[in-house]
């Protein structure tokens, strides 16, 4: 994907169009060029620098829908100083935007084979703008599946959209809490669990996995258990990053820069790094 400028170190301003608290830390901005443009082209597993005037800069992963390139949309959580500032932004405030930056998930490779999502907590976001690609070309794809588990029911992010994913006859959405509250009436216990009764054809499958490293670990256990190959896994690596084009050295592991390598990697690249813990 082109970078909005010919100047990567340098952002271009978007303003706020809306604002939607997900969680009680969790929200999601919706973004518009404040100059005119003719749009924001991304693919799905993408993530832009995002920078706060006057206070710093993050990556956050791209969770919009690449069909859609009039927003720009992003998730992320209020735990960090910049982020916390974002959580207070209003309608009409503005945010450098950089990017965008990185790998994709591989929606175009995956067609003629069934798909299964697993994440968990705020990964869904990265996820989301692939469910997006797969639901508009849904006919090129089998079976698509989305597990997806979040801490508490509070916790569960896009509710209203996932509740109808849950709805359509030709997908099978799975959701499961960590520790049951409210009246929840559905799956309680880790994501991974829900692995192994997952109907999905193993060995014509395409595996897309995002959430904290423990789960990703977890994750691709259970799905080599079933049969799925190692090179039929790809997964989302969060990491820590201040540049976005791999100058600062901050998203390192081993040879890889997660920023110009990733965010997405196929599992069979990386499992040496991922099995060594807190790499």
């Amino acid at each position: 994907m082109n970078q909005m400028n010919s100047n990567p170190m340098l952002p271009r301003s978007f303003a706020i169009n809306r604002v939607l608290k997900e969680t009680y830390d969790t929200f999601t901005l919706d973004l518009a060029p404040a100059q005119r443009h003719t749009g924001f082209s991304f693919a799905a597993g993408q993530f832009n620098m995002l920078y706060v005037f006057g206070v710093g800069e993050i990556p956050i992963s791209i969770s919009g829908d690449p069909n859609d390139p009039g927003r720009l949309v992003h998730t992320t959580r209020a735990v960090g100083t910049v982020t916390k500032v974002m959580d207070k932004l209003k309608l009409g405030d503005q945010l450098g935007v950089r990017g965008p930056y990185g790998t994709s998930w591989p929606v175009a490779e995956a067609a003629g084979h069934d798909v299964v999502i697993v994440t968990g907590g705020i990964g869904l976001a990265p996820l989301r703008p692939a469910m997006y690609e797969l639901l508009s070309h849904r006919e090129k794809f089998g079976s698509v599946v989305l597990l997806y588990g979040a801490r508490t029911p509070e916790d569960i992010l896009y509710k209203r959209e996932v509740k109808k994913w849950r709805s359509e006859f030709d997908l099978n959405v799975h959701v499961t809490v960590d520790r049951a509250a409210g009246g929840w009436r559905g799956n309680v216990g880790v994501v991974t669990a829900m692995v192994p009764k997952a109907p999905f054809d193993p060995y014509h499958t395409i595996a897309l996995v995002c959430g904290p490293e423990i789960m990703i670990r977890f994750t691709v256990m259970e799905l080599r258990k079933r049969g799925v190959p190692d090179d039929k896994i790809y997964v989302s690596m969060e990491r820590n990053m201040k540049c976005g084009i791999g100058l600062c050295g901050h998203c390192q592991v081993g040879a890889n820069f997660v920023c110009k390598d990733g965010p997405v990697f196929r599992y069979d690249r990386i499992k040496n790094l991922l099995e060594i813990r807190e790499v």
